[in-house]
């Protein structure tokens, strides 16, 4: 009889206890506010300016990702390797846009942003005696403008 009096009055004690409503009080920076609104502030200047676009870059054009070819003109695991071959690929033809992956242990430098296979492979056919090995890769590229 004890042991069942001590049951009942637990369950009893822990219901009355969870019924009781907490109150959460958030503490943080008011720079997150400030934050939160220029960050709003410009999405909603980038979606005005070009719609139907992810955002906008450096240049102030929309950046469109979709999947096209790049040409890819080193990889391999020195470092300051392929950061000379960037920058003499930069001097050489500074239209083209060039990108540094890192998949361990190599270094892949890629370059361009080709809508079509064929466009990819006339700058390949065009580089091929400057740099011994290119490859066409597929992979998702910024679309380049079309005005």
């Amino acid at each position: 009889m004890r042991i069942l009096l001590t049951g009942l009055f637990c369950c009893f004690s822990i219901i009355g206890f969870a019924q009781t409503k907490g109150e959460v009080l958030v503490v943080r920076d008011p720079m997150i506010d400030s934050l939160i609104a220029k960050r709003i502030e410009l999405n909603l200047k980038a979606a005005a300016a070009a719609p139907g676009t992810a955002g906008t870059g450096r240049t102030g054009r929309a950046i469109v990702s979709q999947m096209g070819y790049r040409v890819q003109i080193y990889y391999g695991s020195d470092r300051r390797e392929v950061y000379n071959l960037q920058s003499q690929f930069n001097s050489d033809f500074p239209e083209l846009n060039t990108y540094i992956t890192y998949k361990q242990p190599n270094y892949y430098l890629r370059v361009g942003d080709f809508r079509t296979r064929l466009e990819a492979q006339r700058l390949l056919n065009e580089l091929r005696s400057t740099f011994p090995t290119l490859f066409v890769i597929r992979e998702k590229i910024n679309a380049p403008n079309l005005y």
